[in-house]
C-alpha cells in the first residue's frame, strides 16, 4: 500500500499546472504596454515664440504669396494660380537674389495646394528657404 500511496501522490504532483511562467509573461506584457502607451500619448513640446523687430523688415523685402481657404494662390492682389508661382518668384529674385519667399496660408487651405506652391517656389531656385508665416494668438 505504501507503493500505491506514492503513485497517487506522484500523479497529484503531475496534475498541478505551473502558472508562474504565465504570470511572468503577463507582467512582461503589462510593462511593455505601459511603456509604449506613454510614448504614444506624448503631445510634444510647446514653444512660446518671441516677437522680433527684424521680422517686419523681412516682410517688406520679401515675396509674399497668399493661399486662401478655397485654394486660390494670390500675389499682389491678383490670383496667379499654382502655375504662376514659379514665374513670379523667378522674375522677382532675378532683381534681388537675397529676396526670400514667404507664404501666408489660411488655416482651411488645402494641404495639397500648399505643398504644390512650396514645390513651385523651390523650383524657381530662390536663394533662401520658403517660409510659411503664421497668425499670432
Amino acid at each position: 500500500m505504501s507503493k500505491r500511496g506514492s503513485i497517487l501522490s506522484d500523479e497529484a504532483e503531475m496534475s498541478d499546472i505551473n502558472i508562474s511562467p504565465m504570470i511572468d509573461m503577463v507582467f512582461i506584457l503589462l510593462i511593455f504596454f505601459i511603456v509604449t502607451t506613454v510614448f504614444v500619448q506624448e503631445p510634444g513640446v510647446e514653444v512660446q515664440r518671441e516677437f522680433a523687430m527684424s521680422a517686419l523688415d523681412l516682410e517688406k523685402n520679401s515675396i509674399l504669396i497668399a493661399i486662401t481657404d478655397d485654394g486660390e494662390v494670390v500675389y499682389g492682389g491678383s490670383t496667379i494660380g499654382i502655375v504662376g508661382v514659379r514665374g513670379v518668384v523667378k522674375r522677382l529674385t532675378a532683381d534681388n537674389e537675397s529676396m526670400p519667399v514667404i507664404l501666408q496660408v489660411d488655416r482651411a487651405a488645402p494641404a495639397g495646394t500648399v505643398i504644390r506652391v512650396i514645390d513651385e517656389a523651390k523650383l524657381a531656385n530662390p536663394p533662401s528657404v520658403v517660409s510659411i508665416s503664421t497668425e499670432g494668438q
